[in-house]
Protein backbone atom coordinates (compact mmCIF):
# COMPACT_ATOMS: atom_id res chain seq x y z
CA UNK A 1 0.00 0.00 0.00
CA UNK A 2 1.44 3.36 -1.05
CA UNK A 3 1.43 6.10 1.82
CA UNK A 4 2.18 9.65 1.56
CA UNK A 5 5.18 11.25 3.10
CA UNK A 6 4.96 14.64 4.52
CA UNK A 7 8.88 15.58 4.65
CA UNK A 8 8.13 19.24 4.35
CA UNK A 9 5.17 19.08 6.52
CA UNK A 10 7.17 17.28 9.70
CA UNK A 11 9.93 20.11 9.09
CA UNK A 12 7.44 22.40 10.03
CA UNK A 13 6.05 20.65 13.18
CA UNK A 14 9.73 19.88 14.59
CA UNK A 15 10.49 23.49 13.83
CA UNK A 16 7.83 24.83 16.04
CA UNK A 17 8.38 22.26 18.57
CA UNK A 18 12.02 23.68 19.01
CA UNK A 19 10.72 27.35 18.67
CA UNK A 20 8.91 27.33 21.78
CA UNK A 21 11.53 24.51 23.42
CA UNK A 22 14.10 26.96 22.83
CA UNK A 23 12.43 29.48 24.05
CA UNK A 24 12.14 28.37 27.18
CA UNK A 25 8.35 26.15 27.41
CA UNK A 26 8.45 22.61 28.00
CA UNK A 27 6.79 20.21 26.36
CA UNK A 28 3.77 18.65 27.39
CA UNK A 29 3.22 15.78 25.17
CA UNK A 30 0.45 13.44 27.32
CA UNK A 31 -2.28 14.14 29.28
CA UNK A 32 -0.05 12.65 32.49
CA UNK A 33 2.52 15.47 31.55
CA UNK A 34 -0.37 17.99 31.49
CA UNK A 35 -1.84 16.67 35.13
CA UNK A 36 2.12 16.59 36.40
CA UNK A 37 2.66 20.37 35.14
CA UNK A 38 -0.74 22.10 36.27
CA UNK A 39 -0.05 20.62 39.72
CA UNK A 40 2.33 22.47 40.48
CA UNK A 41 2.23 25.40 42.76
CA UNK A 42 2.54 29.18 41.17
CA UNK A 43 1.75 30.63 37.98
CA UNK A 44 1.42 28.34 34.46
CA UNK A 45 1.91 29.97 31.04
CA UNK A 46 0.72 27.89 28.55
CA UNK A 47 1.32 28.11 24.69
CA UNK A 48 -1.09 26.31 22.75
CA UNK A 49 1.20 25.64 19.92
CA UNK A 50 0.15 25.51 16.02
CA UNK A 51 1.80 25.39 12.34
CA UNK A 52 -0.24 28.28 10.99
CA UNK A 53 1.18 31.66 10.33
CA UNK A 54 -0.46 33.55 13.60
CA UNK A 55 1.39 30.55 15.68
CA UNK A 56 5.01 31.05 13.57
CA UNK A 57 4.72 34.84 13.31
CA UNK A 58 3.32 36.15 16.11
CA UNK A 59 2.13 33.52 19.38
CA UNK A 60 5.89 31.87 19.31
CA UNK A 61 7.93 35.33 18.59
CA UNK A 62 5.74 36.81 21.51
CA UNK A 63 6.18 34.16 23.97
CA UNK A 64 9.57 33.92 23.95
CA UNK A 65 9.99 38.00 24.38
CA UNK A 66 6.84 38.73 26.64
CA UNK A 67 8.83 36.28 29.61
CA UNK A 68 11.78 38.51 29.34
CA UNK A 69 10.29 40.81 31.93
CA UNK A 70 9.87 41.87 35.69
CA UNK A 71 7.28 39.64 36.64
CA UNK A 72 6.47 36.30 34.59
CA UNK A 73 5.23 32.79 35.25
CA UNK A 74 6.48 30.83 37.47
CA UNK A 75 6.33 27.77 35.03
CA UNK A 76 6.12 27.49 30.92
CA UNK A 77 4.68 24.78 28.83
CA UNK A 78 3.42 24.11 25.80
CA UNK A 79 0.99 21.51 24.26
CA UNK A 80 0.48 21.26 20.28
CA UNK A 81 -2.63 21.50 18.90
CA UNK A 82 -3.34 19.25 16.07
CA UNK A 83 0.03 16.79 16.88
CA UNK A 84 -0.54 15.97 20.79
CA UNK A 85 -4.30 15.69 20.67
CA UNK A 86 -4.73 13.80 23.81
CA UNK A 87 -2.15 16.26 25.43
CA UNK A 88 -4.42 19.24 23.83
CA UNK A 89 -7.73 18.15 25.01
CA UNK A 90 -6.38 17.16 28.79
CA UNK A 91 -5.29 20.76 28.86
CA UNK A 92 -8.25 22.29 27.48
CA UNK A 93 -9.98 20.88 30.01
CA UNK A 94 -8.28 22.93 32.31
CA UNK A 95 -9.66 25.90 30.78
CA UNK A 96 -13.00 26.02 32.12
CA UNK A 97 -15.96 28.06 29.70
CA UNK A 98 -13.43 29.01 26.98
CA UNK A 99 -13.34 27.39 23.66
CA UNK A 100 -10.62 25.39 21.90
CA UNK A 101 -8.49 28.01 20.36
CA UNK A 102 -5.23 27.64 18.16
CA UNK A 103 -2.59 29.50 18.71
CA UNK A 104 -3.62 30.70 22.21
CA UNK A 105 -2.55 31.22 25.93
CA UNK A 106 -4.13 30.38 29.00
CA UNK A 107 -2.70 31.70 32.32
CA UNK A 108 -3.12 29.40 35.34
CA UNK A 109 -2.46 29.71 38.86
CA UNK A 110 -2.00 26.75 41.23
CA UNK A 111 -4.08 24.62 38.25
CA UNK A 112 -6.37 26.80 37.69
CA UNK A 113 -7.62 29.34 34.67
CA UNK A 114 -6.27 33.13 35.21
CA UNK A 115 -6.76 34.35 31.59
CA UNK A 116 -6.73 33.25 28.06
CA UNK A 117 -5.52 34.93 25.02
CA UNK A 118 -7.71 33.40 22.32
CA UNK A 119 -6.29 33.06 18.40
CA UNK A 120 -8.83 36.11 18.37
CA UNK A 121 -6.23 38.08 20.53
CA UNK A 122 -3.19 36.77 18.50
CA UNK A 123 -3.95 36.34 14.78
CA UNK A 124 -3.71 39.92 12.87
CA UNK A 125 -1.92 41.78 15.17
CA UNK A 126 1.72 42.63 15.88
CA UNK A 127 3.77 40.29 17.72
CA UNK A 128 4.74 43.61 20.38
CA UNK A 129 0.68 43.84 21.08
CA UNK A 130 0.57 40.23 22.22
CA UNK A 131 4.01 40.70 24.09
CA UNK A 132 2.49 43.47 25.99
CA UNK A 133 -1.30 41.78 26.32
CA UNK A 134 1.38 38.87 28.07
CA UNK A 135 2.96 41.30 30.23
CA UNK A 136 -0.25 42.91 31.47
CA UNK A 137 -1.66 39.19 32.37
CA UNK A 138 2.32 38.44 34.14
CA UNK A 139 1.30 42.10 36.23
CA UNK A 140 -1.78 41.29 37.47
CA UNK A 141 -1.04 37.43 38.15
CA UNK A 142 2.79 36.87 38.58
CA UNK A 143 5.12 37.40 41.14
CA UNK A 144 8.40 39.85 40.40
CA UNK A 145 11.29 37.40 39.56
Amino acid sequence: MFQFQFPLYNDIVEQARREAVEAGFEELRTPEDVDAAFRRPGTTLVLINSVCGCAGGIARPAAAHAVHYDKRPDHLVTVFAGQDKEATARARDYFVGEPPSSPSFALLKDGKLCAMLHRHDIEGHEPVAVVQKLQALFDEYCEEV
